[in-house]
């Protein structure tokens, strides 16, 4: 078994999309079929904006302590500003991850339909072009998602703008994750094992290695995108949108070896969700005699997202 991911699973170009559309699709389709993750490079967002947003995300966490909790919500399950340190816990875990993260939403016009669905972003005053920088960021990552499910899409031959009225306004989450220095002896992981909730998740390289994902056999895998690259996996909503066809991939951010536990980790998830009201109902075409429909019963986007959410941590029963 090897121990690096990208000895198993080949690098995909976007690149290769606009050429050979089925092509790309069959290749990105076999990848999550095999791993429910894929590497993709060349996945057009720009590296400007990436290499000011990473230095913007880490300037706002070196804030002072009390400046950064003016931001946190109580009470609104870290939709929008700070979730702080130690507040998320993964699904049936004992301990609480060890991070802390800001999130940033669609800008809504006000009067939207889902103005009540999706809270209003928080901007803080600093670091400067904070707001800017990551609307830009929320922007290039958004459009980069449609792409790739238009390709998952074709996968599971369905039109190529199948999934374009099921995202459009949709509740996605940009996400700035700071996993700071952890003690030796710590008993927590950075995050534990978990899967994601959303559609697909695409994440920008991280500068610190910790990311694992479970493999069939059982053993975790290190992963460690290409630099450049970003590591799309699937959630669990499009898991079940295909009777498991495409599975959502378990993965965790293990504790760095003792030498390298006075380093901070930072990572840039991009959760991309459905419109609230999109009903997850499983597609025809991923039931049959051998595959029997393992979600008889259809729901909303955002009453998947709120279940889950309780399950987490991030709001109360």
């Amino acid at each position: 078994m090897s121990d690096t991911i990208l000895a198993e699973v080949p690098l995909i170009s976007m690149k290769d999309q606009a050429a050979d559309p089925d092509g790309f699709a069959q290749a990105l389709g076999a990848s999550f079929k095999r791993f429910g993750f894929a590497m993709v490079s060349d996945h057009g967002v720009p590296q400007d904006v990436v290499d000011r947003a990473w230095a913007t995300t880490k300037a706002f966490f070196a804030l002072p302590e009390e400046e950064k909790r003016q931001y946190f919500v109580e009470g609104g399950g870290g939709a929008r500003g700070l979730t702080p340190f130690k507040t998320e816990i993964a699904k049936g875990a004992t301990h609480v991850d060890l991070k802390e993260f800001w999130h940033v939403g669609r800008e809504l016009a006000k009067g939207h339909r889902f103005e009540e669905l999706m809270a209003p972003n928080i901007w803080p005053d600093r670091p400067e072009g904070f707001r800017d920088t990551f609307l830009s960021l929320f922007k290039a990552l958004d459009d980069a998602g449609d792409r790739l499910l238009s390709a998952i899409a074709r996968y599971l031959d369905l039109a190529p703008d199948w999934f374009d009225p099921a995202v459009k306004d949709g509740n996605s989450v940009l996400r700035l994750l700071h996993y700071p220095p952890v003690p030796a002896d710590a008993p927590e992981v950075r995050a534990g094992a978990h899967e994601d909730i959303n559609l697909i998740t695409l994440l920008l390289g991280a500068e610190e290695a910790g990311l694992e994902l479970l493999e069939r056999s059982g053993d975790w895998l290190p992963v460690k995108p290409p630099e450049g690259a970003m590591v799309v996996n699937v959630g669990d909503m499009l898991q079940r949108l295909t009777n498991n066809y495409l599975p959502s991939t378990t993965h965790r951010v293990v504790n760095p070896p003792p030498e390298r536990r006075g380093h901070a980790r930072y990572s840039m998830p991009f959760f991309l969700h459905p419109a609230p009201d999109f009903l997850i109902k499983t597609l025809p075409g991923c039931i049959d005699a051998d595959h029997p429909n393992l979600y008889p019963t259809p729901i909303t986007a955002h009453d998947y997202l709120h279940e889950r959410l309780v399950e987490i941590g991030l709001i109360k029963k």
